[in-house]
């Protein structure tokens, strides 16, 4: 754990020893009374906590210092991988500072992804979370689930309308014949017209394990998606969600 996170409410209350957090700052960091840790409140501030007394729990204050890296304006449209590959997907992308996934059903994706106990139970928040904790970051992505490519899409424009448009470049991954390297896309776009300073969203669409469908590449078009590739090899979803959200925060200025 690079910070140990809290609700709101858990962060005025004593930790109890047995929880992970607890057992982390006792036999993994080594504190004890009067010495700090690195914390923060999700969704919010992070800072140091002052351990105050160790018995059955852990007694501790906490004072806000930052505002705990907040996400980057990226948001990433992924199509439903195998479940072992998601854990590790959402946990590297929250790390990167994602502000949004949106897992989606495609054509040539497994159905039964889709019904994957991982998401029913609350464990790609936990992904997700460490992901977080990771980053020492107190912000959390936003996760979105969609039966299909087009529900997907919809969803995130009725978004832009309420938030008066400011998705300013929209990417689809192929690797089936692109348009543009994924570089010269966002170099075209964001370098060229100098849109940094006005903080625009990013969109990037990953496509599942058997990539996109003609249909899935001409609704994705037909929506201002440019198609883009990274080189000639195949990726796992993983793998290109990692890369893509890499390459394309490092040309929006966050990763330099």
């Amino acid at each position: 754990m690079n910070i140990c996170l809290f609700t709101p409410e858990e962060i005025s209350m004593p930790l109890k020893i047995e929880d992970e957090r607890a057992q982390h700052i006792l036999k993994i960091l080594h504190k004890k009374e009067g010495e700090y840790f690195t914390a923060g409140i999700i969704g919010g501030k992070a800072g140091l906590a002052k351990i105050i007394s160790i018995t059955d729990s852990i007694s501790f204050s906490f004072e806000g210092q930052s505002d705990g890296k907040p996400l980057n304006r990226l948001k990433m449209i992924i199509g439903f991988p195998r479940p072992i590959q998601l854990k590790r997907l959402l946990r590297d992308i929250a790390a990167l500072g994602v502000c949004q996934v949106h897992l989606t059903g495609t054509e040539l994706g497994e159905k039964s992804y889709l019904q994957s106990t991982l998401v029913e139970k609350g464990n790609a928040y936990k992904m997700l979370l460490d992901g977080t904790i990771q980053a020492g970051s107190t912000h959390v992505p936003e996760l979105f689930l969609h039966k299909n490519l087009r529900e997907c899409i919809n969803h995130l424009e009725e978004d832009e309308k309420k938030n008066e448009g400011n998705v300013d470049l929209k990417l689809a991954l192929d690797n089936v014949n692109p348009n543009s390297s994924l570089k010269m896309a966002i170099k075209d776009k964001i370098i060229n017209n100098d849109v940094r300073a006005n903080s625009p969203y990013v969109i990037a669409a990953i496509g599942s394990e058997r990539g996109w469908t003609d249909n899935e590449r001409l609704l994705l078009e037909s929506h201002g998606y440019i198609r883009c590739g990274m080189g000639e090899r195949i990726m796992r979803t993983e793998t290109a969600a990692t890369v893509a959200g890499s390459i394309i925060l490092n040309e929006m200025g966050v990763l330099c």
